[in-house]
């Protein structure tokens, strides 16, 4: 991976952190993808990685007529390898198609083309209140989905549709699950599923010996009415 000093700004030249939303001299975006090949880090507008020399896997945007959930604000259609996405310039949320976020959880490939898109750094946790946002596609409200049940990144979902991020949440979900996150995930749901299983054999086995059952608990009933008689006795 390359180091803060290798990446320079697309649009002024000056070197930049790879962590850094905006360049501090000039104020350009400074999104981040990664090399295709070598997976180093570039900034989107270069058109070669610095560390490889490979050809960027990221298009140069084509306007779009959607209008960002998040602000309303214009969204650009890009190419990240051969993942399509829609994003805002304005608060740099994204929207992705279902299929292509599908292909993102289990593509290697296309992870690795979308790892760097966004800044990396932790998401700041927002007390503002929820908003539900409308479907790029169809307008109607969208689902806030924890990612994988246990990921902490909620996205807004419309099912068959597509999922809108917001800043950050892209970068957070492939990494969650480059580390195991969705194979713990499965484990937990495996996990669920038989402690239910049996919960639910031991309420039958109660059900079938109901009279046995029905008998202990009037024996116990009577003994907290003889109890509470004796209390107000007393």
């Amino acid at each position: 991976m390359t180091d803060a000093q290798s990446l320079h700004c697309p649009n002024c030249g000056a070197a930049a952190d790879p962590h850094a939303a905006r360049c501090q001299y000039c104020r350009a975006r400074l999104a981040t993808i990664s090399c295709p090949h070598c997976f180093a880090l570039m900034f989107a507008g270069s058109a070669f990685c610095p560390k490889c020399g490979a050809r960027s896997a990221r298009a140069d945007p084509v306007p779009s007529s959607a209008a960002c959930p998040a602000c309303r604000g214009a969204m650009t259609r890009v190419m990240i390898g051969d993942v399509a996405l829609l994003e805002c310039a304005a608060c740099d949320g994204i929207w992705v198609e279902a299929a292509d976020f599908e292909r993102i959880c289990a593509d290697h490939e296309a992870q690795a083309a979308v790892l760097h898109r966004l800044n990396p750094q932790p998401i700041a946790v927002s007390k503002a209140p929820i908003h539900y946002r409308s479907c790029v596609k169809c307008g109607k409200m969208m689902n806030r989905v924890n990612f994988g049940r246990m990921s902490g990144t909620v996205v807004d979902v419309c099912r068959g549709h597509g999922t809108f991020l917001d800043a950050g949440e892209l970068h957070a979900i492939v990494t969650f699950i480059r580390d195991g996150g969705l194979d713990r995930a499965r484990q937990r749901e495996k996990d669920d599923l038989e402690e239910e299983r049996h919960r639910l054999g031991m309420l039958k086995a109660q059900i079938e010996s109901g009279s046995r059952f029905s008998s202990d608990w009037e024996h116990r009933s009577v003994s907290l009415l003889d109890i509470r008689r004796l209390l107000k006795d007393e």
